[in-house]
């Protein structure tokens, strides 16, 4: 009973998404339940170095979690036989120079999405992967939350019969940083520093659109700034050169339609952060971040519009929860535990590539010329053989 030791350079690891759901929440905690068993009994283990450009960040972070390993030179881990993954959390201006290195170095590919600022980078460093013969993946955490993959089940079991709608609601109000400081950097809200909602969101919705239900095939999108300025870490007023808020539709592939709103100006009078409704011809159901409920056809009230009587019916009561049915473990570190078990085998596929994460970024640039240009778009097909 062998164990793999795996050398992983992790860069960009002192943010906050780097630091809760990769580092403490998917490595550490792999670590800590003693590695990923195999089926012939060896278990892998993740050795992580952790890699930026502030030394007193990443000492400070090492020293917090007992790690011995970190660095800010790139090149010098790169250069390191030991390490045979790099994972790349940074923002995603950086990020495609530094995945670039990585490839030439012959290191397995897996970071965060975006993967590029813009398709044609996206699609590069996908087809320099393929070239290169490094395995490689995309983090797409939102097919493995607990709602989501509840809404998969009723979908692969046939319950919706034809289906006809989706609409998501996803958001929350951000703050504007002078009274209560805001929960998402300021980047985030400057389209220099690649910020948007749509460059954010756009890549998640494709993959879960397409994951779910059917292929996105076309566009339409209205992008807004609600919130014209707000206040920086320094405390700093500035303009926010990016949109807070996009209004979508997407036509899916059998004729499928696909309403949904993202928004951080936005308050929240829903079940969860994100909610999904799919409507079909034999039932419905609501799924959020963890808890999904559904209505068959058979327990459909009939509802009639009558403005002078009070409302009789009680529509929340009116629906069923999905059953757990299994144990949920972190999303982030579920597909971590695939794509580990993808570099150390030759017979576990991971589908969610370079070449997924630049359908996100596809559909993000198709979003923004449909607000651009006011009108629908189509969205290619996008393989290697085109």
């Amino acid at each position: 009973m062998a164990v793999i030791q795996l050398g992983i350079i992790m860069n960009g690891v002192t943010g906050r998404m780097g630091t809760n759901q990769h580092l403490i929440r998917s490595i550490l905690a792999i670590r800590q339940q003693g590695g990923v068993k195999l089926p012939n009994g060896d278990t892998i283990m993740p050795d992580p170095i952790l890699v930026g450009r502030q030394e007193h960040k990443l000492q400070a972070l090492a020293q917090a979690h007992g790690l011995e390993r970190w660095s800010t030179d790139l090149d010098a881990c790169l250069a390191d036989a030991y390490n045979v993954i790099y994972f790349d959390s940074q923002t995603t201006v950086q990020r495609a120079q530094s995945i670039r290195k990585a490839i030439a170095a012959g290191k397995h590919i897996y970071c965060e999405k975006p993967t590029a600022e813009s398709l044609e980078e996206a699609f590069e460093l996908a087809k320099l992967a393929r070239e290169a013969g490094v395995k490689n993946g995309v983090v797409q955490d939102k097919l493995f939350l607990p709602g989501l993959i509840k809404l998969k089940r009723l979908v692969d079991s046939g319950f919706f019969g034809r289906i006809l709608s989706i609409r998501m609601e996803f958001g929350y109000w951000v703050f504007e940083g002078d009274w209560q400081p805001g929960q998402r950097p300021s980047w985030n809200y400057r389209k220099e520093d690649g910020g948007g909602i749509v460059v954010d969101m756009f890549a998640h919705w494709r993959y879960v659109l397409d994951n779910l239900f059917a292929p996105v095939r076309s566009v339409s999108c209205l992008g807004v700034t609600h919130v014209p300025e707000r206040i920086d870490e320094q405390g700093d007023r500035y303009e926010c050169t990016a949109e807070d808020a996009a209004y979508a539709t997407f036509e899916l592939e059998g004729g499928i339609v696909a309403q949904v709103n993202s928004s951080w100006a936005v308050r929240v009078d829903r079940d969860d952060l994100l909610t999904i409704q799919v409507d079909g011809t034999e039932g419905s159901a609501v799924a959020g971040l963890r808890n999904c409920k559904s209505q068959h056809r058979v327990n459909t009230p009939k509802p009639v519009w009558n403005p002078d009587i009070p409302n009789p019916f009680q529509f929340r009561e009116q629906w069923e929860s999905v059953p757990d049915n299994q144990l949920f473990d972190n999303g982030f570190k579920i597909q971590w535990e695939q794509f580990l078990k993808h570099v150390a085998t030759e017979d576990t596929p991971f589908p969610w590539d370079l070449l997924e994460g630049a359908k996100g970024t596809q559909l993000s640039e198709l979003g923004l010329q449909s607000w651009r240009e006011r009108r629908w778009i189509d969205v290619p097909e996008l393989t290697f053989d085109k």
